[in-house]
């Protein structure tokens, strides 16, 4: 084998690899693409998966019909692939943004099907190729093959631990589609001798190249531009973490916080809802020396918790420190919260709430749980009996837990089943709920391990909204909003029933 041949099939298993990192990346952007836009990550993640799997099939059963011009066959199947890959993010946030309902979700499962069946072809391509330049089919296969399962790995490491967290989910996708650009112009460059009109198809791949640089560059400004469109008021932060994409949007006073798309709070009306979520479990409990908050990163449920004087420790375990950063840091932010978590009496641990239950030893006067809805998997266990469980276990006997617990209104038979979740623990409950014009109806569930007496609770702290006297009116429930009539399970890690129920309850909101 000649010095020429000797470097084409070198290359050939090294581009085996990197394409194979390229497809293994693009597969699981589309599922986090799904995941962030459509929601559900579970099935977002299974039907993208699928597809794309799917599609590399029907790519390697069409690649039998290649059997002539191989590697200019492979050049402009990686062209279609950088082309197509590389505006997938682009495309789908214009298509949220100004598609028709359902649009989006076609659009995103018909690329990763078209990527996936390009990314089949490949390798059938460059195996014929190996074996036509003189190695055998066996080692040219096998070779082939372990540079794409490699590949596969290093793809996932990469997206998770760099590509998402450091370019978000526009801009990796551009540089992507730039490293099947490269793979197929060097491909190019070392089989030109056997190609025709070389010139003419490098000139193809210099205008791809250029659009990709020019999306690399602008397109994720192009892009924050469509997700405009999806919030009614301006943007002033945006800012993707290594968890989630975190938005600030402001109109006039209004100012509010937007995790992943969904809203956190709004700036006109958020005491509403804080002052139920802090102040009704610190009447409740005999004493509050020692409050825990899971969750509550924005800093607002610890800028109520300071008020009271007895308190001597808060410990705030949120998971995404981008969050607590962006509370100690953005004016806005730091304007409502009061520079609340920057204070001495606040430790703040970023770690799961999950996780740092089970390794804690410490008890707690006071918990307050101010988390994300469970609308995926990895939500849904901090709302299982098994999470009830730890909390139930670190609260003091004459100690008070608050949990928001999502809309009784929009979400009648989520609210109730994490109502009677808690109560499976064996603790006592009392639900209550307000109306936050931002939110709509929205609920909470006060649990002890003491009977509770809502006759004795006072609020004795400065307020905006709540007071001793209406803490009554706040636990009536209308019959459309009450548990009456339904068939309430409990949510378990076994059996997480709370996100089939969740995914049907929001679906008309």
């Amino acid at each position: 084998m000649d010095k020429l041949k000797e470097r084409q099939s070198y290359f050939i298993y090294w581009a085996s690899g990197i394409v194979s990192i390229c497809g293994l990346i693009f597969e699981v952007l589309f599922g986090a693409l799904g995941s962030y836009i459509l929601g559900d990550g579970v099935k977002q993640y299974t039907l993208t998966i699928s597809l794309f799997l799917t599609g590399m099939g029907i790519g390697a059963s069409l690649s039998e019909k290649v059997t002539k011009r191989l590697i200019l066959s492979f050049i402009y199947i990686e062209f279609a692939v950088a082309l197509i890959g590389g505006f997938s993010s682009f495309m789908m946030f214009g298509m949220t943004a100004f598609g028709s309902n359902g649009a989006d979700a076609i659009f995103l499962y018909v690329i990763t099907l078209l990527v996936g069946a390009l990314t089949g072809v490949e390798l059938p391509i460059l195996i014929r190729k190996a074996n036509a330049i003189g190695v055998t089919l066996e080692k040219s296969t096998a070779r082939v093959l372990f540079s794409d399962y490699a590949g596969g790995l290093i793809g996932g490491l990469l997206f998770v631990f760099f590509l998402r967290p450091q370019l978000g989910m526009v801009k990796s996708a551009f540089f992507v589609g730039l490293i099947n650009l490269t793979v197929a112009l060097i491909v190019l460059y070392l089989f030109r001798k056997e190609i025709s009109n070389s010139k003419i198809h490098s000139l193809t791949g210099i205008a791809i190249g250029l659009l990709l640089v020019f999306g690399l560059f602008f397109g994720e400004k192009i892009a924050n531009g469509f997700e405009q469109k999806i919030y009614q008021d301006p943007i002033i932060h945006y800012e993707q973490s290594q968890y989630q994409k975190m938005v600030i949007t402001k109109q006039q006073d209004d100012v509010r916080l937007y995790l992943d798309g969904a809203l956190q709070f709004s700036s006109i009306d958020e005491h509403r809802y804080h002052e139920l979520l802090v102040h009704i479990p610190m009447a409740q409990a005999d004493e509050s020396t020692s409050v825990l908050l899971l969750g509550a990163g924005d800093g607002l449920g610890a800028r109520e918790l300071l008020k009271y004087e007895d308190i001597e420790e808060i410990t705030l375990v949120d998971l995404d420190p981008a969050v607590i950063e962006l509370a100690n840091s953005n004016p806005h932010m730091l304007a409502l919260n009061k520079g609340a978590l920057q204070e001495d009496l606040v430790n703040v641990i970023n770690m799961d709430a999950f996780q740092y239950l089970e390794e804690t030893d410490e008890w707690y006067d006071v918990i307050i749980v101010d988390l994300p809805d469970p609308n995926n998997e990895s939500l849904n266990k901090l709302y299982t009996k098994e999470f009830y469980s730890l909390i139930r276990n670190h609260l003091q006997p004459d100690g008070a837990v608050m949990i928001q617990a999502t809309s009784p209104v929009f979400a009648r038979e989520v609210y109730w089943t994490i109502s009677h979740t808690v109560e499976a623990t064996g603790m006592n409950v009392e639900n209550f709920h307000v109306d936050i014009p931002s939110f709509g109806n929205w609920g909470f569930v006060l649990a002890s391990r003491e009977a509770i007496d809502v006759e004795q609770l006072e609020i004795n702290v400065d307020t905006s909204f709540l007071k001793t006297d209406m803490l009554k009116s706040l636990m009536s429930f209308g019959k459309d909003e009450d548990k009456e009539g339904l068939d309430i399970g409990v949510n378990t890690l076994i059996d997480p029933i709370l996100i089939p129920i969740y995914e049907k309850s929001w679906q008309y909101y």
